[in-house]
């Protein structure tokens, strides 16, 4: 089902799919959000991903399934989202680090206890506000559990830029790994004077 719907998360570069995943949607259990922030890692040359080098553990284990599944891990009290994005024992992924919130908003709240843009402005919160946790990891998407379908909503302009906390590891620091809906209030760290509040940031 997945490669009828979305053929391109296998057949096209890692970065090309981490834009196009801008404006999907991601629901779970009736709570949903369209991505607005995203995160390229490209497995075995890069420093900051979890395969580097070709490691493989069982924590990081979904990383080399095929394109489609998801790879969840937890960082402190948070898991943080996935999706694999190459063929099998190639490990590269995308970070879904923002959601605009479209369904079960109430339900999110409770989750987070948190309203506003801090509902799903990070990868941690967002994971929190739809109840993703590593039961998930190595789930196949669109199987029953975790869905990812398009949209008729398009970034006017996409922001590129370095990804966020990832230091000592250059030149994969600074590398302009990570992509976002400009203007849209949900990107994680963007200031008010820069969130759209009358579009956030969709072509109309």
């Amino acid at each position: 089902m997945l490669s009828m719907m979305i053929p391109w998360l296998v057949t096209q570069p890692t970065i090309q799919s981490a834009q196009q995943l801008l404006g999907m949607q991601l629901s779970l259990a009736g709570c949903s959000g369209l991505i607005v922030e995203t995160e390229a890692y490209l497995g075995v040359e890069d420093k900051a991903a979890h395969a580097f080098g070709g490691r493989k553990t069982p924590r990081n284990h979904s990383l080399y399934l095929p394109a489609g599944n998801v790879y969840v891990y937890q960082m402190r009290q948070y898991c943080l989202l996935n999706i694999v994005t190459r063929t099998a024992e190639v490990p590269e992924c995308i970070l879904i680090r923002a959601l605009e919130p479209q369904a079960g908003m109430a339900k999110m709240q409770q989750r987070r206890h948190q309203e506003g843009v801090g509902l799903t402005n990070g990868p941690g919160k967002l994971c929190q506000a739809l109840a993703i946790d590593r039961a998930l990891d190595g789930s196949r998407l669109n199987a029953g559990g975790l869905q990812l379908t398009a949209t008729l909503f398009q970034p006017r302009h996409i922001t590129i830029g370095p990804r966020i906390g990832i230091p000592n590891k250059e030149p994969w620091t600074s590398a302009p790994l990570r992509f976002s809906v400009q203007g849209n209030p949900f990107v994680s760290g963007t200031a008010r004077r820069d969130q759209d509040l009358k579009t956030r940031g969709w072509q109309s």
